[in-house]
């Protein structure tokens, strides 16, 4: 699959200067709302102003404007709960993958909202495009009491749930950090391709390790980040879903 819709283009100075401002916007309006918690659209608006790939996603506040943006993205569709009281979108029914099309998406809309309507009735509804399979990787951020900022990385799925094969660093990381957590998990050789499977972008993992830990020395209010899962291709790389949290 090709990831090169999806990257932001390269950040000269000039842009890098704008982004942080609007960096600053997001973060502004989220603590003006009396929130701590990071949505998922606005997770991936701070990672995409940061050069990190992400599928596109936007807030639907009803059942046409889903339909709308299904067709603006393209099928097939997914359909997560944007929602303060569940955080843990899949556990209450709130995400609904591989749309095929318009009766798919207003019949999901509609059993999302059925499924949160106990605590939120009128919830809004992100609209994103599905994205290929691939080596499926997580990235984290945490704050320590002791050590103050640490990012995470492990591979997706039961290494991550199940053998809890994870590396930590405290933040800011280097480039010989980044390629080292790689290294340091034990399921690393699963980057390296198996059973057909072509090899993992490594770079762009290091690029997005990088950036993750620039976004958030430059930014002391994120508390928390968690990208999972991030997919990592042949070429590239997209984050699929994405929370936080602010101090």
């Amino acid at each position: 699959m090709s990831t090169s819709k999806y990257f932001p283009a390269r950040l000269n100075d000039k842009r890098r200067r704008c982004s942080k401002a609007q960096v600053k916007e997001i973060l502004d309006k989220i603590k003006s709302d009396g929130r701590k918690l990071l949505f998922e659209d606005e997770v991936k608006r701070l990672l995409a102003l940061n050069g990190i790939a992400v599928t596109p996603c936007e807030v639907a506040h009803n059942e046409d404007q889903a339909v709308q943006l299904a067709a603006k993205f393209g099928y097939p569709s997914v359909l997560k709960v944007r929602s303060v009281f569940y955080t843990h979108k899949s556990d209450c029914g709130g995400v609904k993958l591989n749309l095929p099309d318009e009766n798919g998406v207003r019949m999901a809309f509609r059993e999302i909202r059925a499924a949160v309507a106990e605590q939120e009735p009128e919830a809004c509804i992100t609209v994103q495009p599905m994205a290929g399979a691939g080596t499926e990787v997580i990235i984290g951020v945490t704050t320590d009491n002791h050590f103050g900022k640490v990012i995470m990385f492990g591979l997706g799925g039961v290494f991550t749930e199940i053998f809890e094969d994870v590396t930590f660093r405290l933040i800011p990381i280097t480039r010989k950090d980044a390629f080292e957590m790689l290294e340091s998990v034990k399921g690393s050789m699963l980057l390296e391709g198996y059973r057909g499977k072509p090899p993992a972008d490594r770079e762009s993992l290091v690029e997005a390790l990088l950036k993750v830990s620039k976004l958030v020395e430059d930014n002391e209010e994120i508390k928390e980040l968690d990208l999972n899962p991030v997919v990592v291709y042949e070429n590239g790389l997209l984050v699929l879903d994405g929370r936080g949290t602010l101090s």
